[in-house]
């Protein structure tokens, strides 16, 4: 099956406002660099489904859905709903799309599963929002799309589904609500000691969840380590049907809202991975506070699904969507450089692998003298 890249016009005209982290733009860019650089082959691009309420009481309660529809009609709530939902808070305001606006992620997510019922790759940069709870918005996050989708796979009979996460923050909302279910696999590398503060080593969630916290500064041979050590090895025992990829591209080193050294370079080598190892492959989006950094890793990654590289400066017409863009809530370092706009693939970022690293890592090995559970059974 030739990747599908599933996108909405719903991201370019929606914002959270103008005081909140996502009020730039991410898919938006990402559809227009992909098709600046004729990385959309006819039937490639499908536009991305609104899911039906119902659909969404698959994993959130029918009170949080409705809640979140008035809040979205009225563009208000009051005290009660946003203490019982966490609606109309700082991280998760009320604005016009943010009923709709999530919706379409999950119906994205939701067509995903269907594209790979025989096999393929599909890529959903709208989808990625791990940190809502089934009756409550968290983290920026009004609908959690990671779950729905791993749902989505389940209902067609899939029996051995592996969930990855490489967002700089933990996924809370999905170890959560698939943290101890039989049928799932739930691997997350995060950094330690950042918001939302779960995902600590050894934290099983109940079941088969394997968390990564890994020290700020974290760069592409520590990843590849990772990769090599625990998330490959891991994934080939475990066998998995479908693989979902949460892509968060918050762990570039540019981001604002992390301390990690990635270069996109690292995002593209685990989709490469994953890609080669399941039959089934779905990669999300996630976090990501830099429009630069969001749109050339995300970009990237889609050319990577293809075979499609391009190396070097960009041509004029990928320079000028990149060219156009703006940021008004630039964290310290984070000055835009000319390559954020002139070229697409970063410069490795490589390191040296840190003993904190290579002991975390050793800990969740099978050989070694502390196994983790996990790992010390073949998986179903």
């Amino acid at each position: 099956m030739t990747p599908v890249f599933i996108g909405s016009e719903i991201y370019r005209g929606s914002s959270y406002g103008p005081a909140h982290p996502l009020h730039i733009p991410r898919v938006s860019t990402v559809m227009d660099l992909s098709r600046a650089l004729g990385w959309f082959a006819p039937g490639q691009y499908r536009i991305s489904p609104r899911a039906k309420s119902a659909a969404l009481t698959g994993f959130h309660t029918s009170d949080y859905v409705a809640a979140l529809e008035r809040a979205e009609a009225a563009q208000a709530v009051d005290a009660q709903t946003c203490d019982r939902h966490g609606l109309g808070t700082t991280a998760n305001p009320v604005f016009a799309e943010m009923f709709r606006r999530p919706a379409t992620g999950a119906g994205g997510v939701m067509l995903a599963a269907e594209l790979v019922r025989e096999g393929g790759v599909v890529h959903v940069p709208g989808g990625g929002t791990h940190h809502a709870f089934a009756d409550r918005a968290n983290g920026f996050c009004y609908l959690n799309d990671p779950v729905l989708c791993l749902l989505a796979l389940r209902g067609l009979g899939l029996s051995r589904i592996a969930y990855v996460d490489i967002d700089a923050h933990h996924c809370d909302g999905v170890q959560a609500a698939l943290g101890s279910a039989e049928d799932m696999l739930l691997i997350s590398v995060h950094e330690e000691r950042r918001w939302p503060f779960t995902g600590a080593l050894g934290d099983d969630g109940g079941g088969r969840a394997i968390n990564l916290p890994v020290p700020k500064g974290f760069n592409d041979s520590e990843m590849q380590a990772v990769l090599d050590r625990l998330i490959l090895p891991v994934l080939e025992r475990y066998d998995p049907q479908a693989v979902v990829l949460q892509c968060g591209a918050d762990a570039v080193e540019e981001d604002p809202l992390s301390r990690l050294a990635l270069s996109n370079n690292a995002h593209v080598s685990i989709a490469l991975a994953l890609r080669a190892l399941a039959p089934r492959l779905i990669v999300l989006g996630g976090g990501g506070y830099n429009p630069w950094s969001v749109a050339r890793c995300w970009t990237r990654v889609w050319g990577a699904l293809n075979g499609l590289t391009c190396e070097g400066a960009l041509p004029d017409t990928a320079q000028a969507v990149l060219a156009g863009l703006s940021w008004n809530r630039r964290a310290p370092g984070r000055v835009p450089a000319e390559r954020w706009w002139t070229t697409l693939q970063d410069a490795p970022r490589v390191g040296p692998v840190r003993s904190e690293v290579l002991e975390r890592l050793a800990w969740l090995q099978p050989a070694t003298a502390r196994p983790h559970p996990l790992l010390a059974v073949p998986g179903p």
